[in-house]
């Protein structure tokens, strides 16, 4: 039951971070990128990473024990739908966010600012969901 609850936090962290950076953050990246090409991108991935990395390692550790060491409460349906949607998360996340932050690193690119804010409703609805089934869990 540990794992379920260090891991169901960890994802409720991402949520509303993730929420934050999709609705306030990435939007004002975009804006700000045009006044401050590279200052404001390098920045962001800097600053961000000392957030994301703990609750992604914490999520990665957390969602592999579960799959096979799972409390009573969880299935394996449900353990591997989490986990799946932390994998949907954590690949767009590689395969595309982290090239547009390289590309908005590299100088004010307004296509790549507007595919940031676009493409990370992927991660969103990804941890959205995962954490959705992470409470339906702990809460049966």
């Amino acid at each position: 039951m540990t794992m379920l609850v260090v891991g169901a936090a960890a994802t409720w962290a991402m949520v509303g971070l993730i929420w934050m950076v999709q609705i306030v953050h990435y939007p004002m990246l975009a804006e700000y990128s045009a006044l401050a090409p590279s200052t404001a991108a390098v920045g962001h991935q800097r600053r961000i990473s000392w957030v994301v990395g703990p609750l992604m390692v914490a999520e990665g550790i957390t969602a592999l024990v579960l799959l096979f060491d799972r409390p009573a409460t969880m299935g394996a349906a449900s353990a591997w739908l989490a986990a799946g949607l932390l994998g949907v998360a954590l690949l767009s996340t590689v395969l595309v966010q982290v090239p547009l932050h390289s590309r908005l690193a590299g100088g004010h690119d307004a296509e790549a600012a507007r595919r940031l804010v676009a493409t990370n409703w992927v991660r969103t609805v990804a941890w959205t969901a995962r954490g959705i089934v992470l409470a339906l869990v702990l809460v049966n």
